[in-house]
């Protein structure tokens, strides 16, 4: 059976400076505005003390709390046509302060389909080397996390008791144990 929405017209709601609210049939759901969408990156810090993927967390509004998060940010949002892999490359050094020889493009992923119609470009940085201290431009408050691989389910557990949203990102890194624990 075929959704009878899914030829209904889209109408625009209400356009922000961000994103666009839109109905479509009976749908509601947002979009990103002016072709805006995201770059996310799986950073993973093969040094001499072991494997760790590097982690941010920042407050986020609509959460009302500190969000536990892999570096991303958005793509296009003040240079119309940017290429996705220069926003992931930039945005992985102003938030984590670690820069990749090489970003590998894993695809597109989108997060919440039946609300929001973003994607966004899921990247591998390789070969990373330390810049700086990271945390984002003068007006984030990122804070930076190196956390082994091996213990990645206990640090979640641990941020989860102390009040920190999970986004689902962070399936990537929980996804195997999950499986293997059912």
């Amino acid at each position: 059976m075929t959704d009878p929405d899914r030829t209904a017209p889209e109408e625009v709601r209400w356009t922000g400076r961000f994103i666009t609210a839109k109905t479509r049939g009976k749908w509601e759901y947002v979009a990103r505005a002016r072709g805006i969408h995201a770059a996310v990156i799986l950073a993973i810090d093969e040094a001499a003390d072991g494997r760790h993927v590097l982690l941010v967390d920042q407050y986020r509004v609509p959460l009302g709390r500190r969000c536990i998060e892999l570096p991303a940010g958005l793509v296009g949002d003040e240079e119309e046509g940017e290429d996705a892999g220069i926003a992931a490359a930039r945005e992985l050094e102003e938030e984590t302060g670690y820069r990749a020889a090489h970003l590998e493009r894993l695809g597109e992923f989108f997060s919440s389909p039946g609300m929001v119609s973003e994607g966004f470009t899921l990247f591998r940085a390789h070969d990373l080397v330390r810049t700086g201290e990271g945390g984002g431009v003068a007006e984030e408050d990122i804070r930076v996390h190196r956390v082994p691989i091996d213990d990645i389910a206990a640090h979640i557990a641990r941020w989860r008791a102390e009040g920190y949203a999970m986004d689902v990102k962070l399936l990537l890194l929980l996804g195997s144990g999950m499986i293997a624990a059912g």
